[in-house]
């Protein structure tokens, strides 16, 4: 009966239920069957564990992963699965960020903005939490892990509740304003399940972004995780991010 229950009848039902004032019992994640699959048959995705690096200390804001991105992935205006943002620091305390456009374009300066002791850029996106609250609160089973670490959407069974979207705390997702279901960062599957690099990575000209596998002898990427002092993003929240972050600084939220 679950993998029966389809957008439209899951939205009549969360209706009947909102509206007799009753509770909205959710469903455990992988209710459903994933029909988000590798292109390559051959890929098996029990020899890979997937782990995603930014070096801060490199980034110029320049856009061009967000833009590679949107190419890659045909993402609509005004919505963006990787953005760029800018932290500009004065003193102890005030601290300003800003992301014109997800940082497509680069940034400008800003004549309004204090003077600042420090300011660098941030690229964000997708954490592919290993506990991830996504996953949890999806009613019907839609947003998923897969076993080489990637959080991924059916979007054929997703029901555009948008629970996902409030609950990432990494506001990386969002609601595709066509199909109506839940869109974000993929590390571009269809890429590195060819032995290709994400889109972002590929288009950067810094190195500031880099990508790689656990299960990979000798991979770079896994002896900088494991050798140099690395971040993650909110780590007080306990979803065990698979994005590392290289000279994080305090105040980056």
């Amino acid at each position: 009966m679950l993998a029966k229950l389809n957008r439209r009848n899951f939205l009549e039902v969360l209706g009947q239920a909102t509206a007799a004032g009753g509770l909205i019992v959710l469903l455990g994640p992988r209710a459903t069957q994933a029909t988000t699959t590798p292109e390559d048959e051959a890929y098996d995705w029990e020899e890979h564990s997937y782990v995603y690096l930014i070096d801060i200390s490199k980034c110029i804001g320049c856009g061009s992963c967000v833009r590679g991105c949107k190419a890659e992935n045909d993402v609509p205006d005004g919505f963006y699965r990787t953005w760029v943002e800018r932290y500009a620091i004065a003193g102890l305390e005030e601290v300003r960020i800003d992301s014109p456009q997800g940082g497509l374009n680069g940034f400008q300066p800003d004549p309004t903005a204090p003077a600042s002791t420090k300011s660098f850029f941030v690229p964000k996106l997708c954490n592919h939490c290993s506990n991830t609250p996504c996953v949890q609160v999806c009613p019907v089973g839609a947003s998923y892990q897969t076993k080489d670490g990637l959080v991924l959407v059916d979007k054929d069974h997703c029901v555009g509740c948008g629970y996902c979207v409030q609950a990432c705390p990494y506001g990386s997702r969002f609601l595709d304003p066509e199909t109506h279901t839940a869109e974000k960062c993929t590390w571009c599957y269809h890429r590195i399940s060819k032995g290709e690099l994400p889109a972002c990575v590929a288009s950067c000209p810094t190195g500031t972004r880099r990508f790689g596998d656990l299960k990979r002898e000798g991979d770079e990427v896994v002896a900088i995780i494991r050798s140099q002092n690395v971040g993650v993003l909110a780590k007080e929240l306990l979803t065990k991010p698979r994005c590392y972050y290289l000279h994080l600084d305090g105040e980056v939220r």
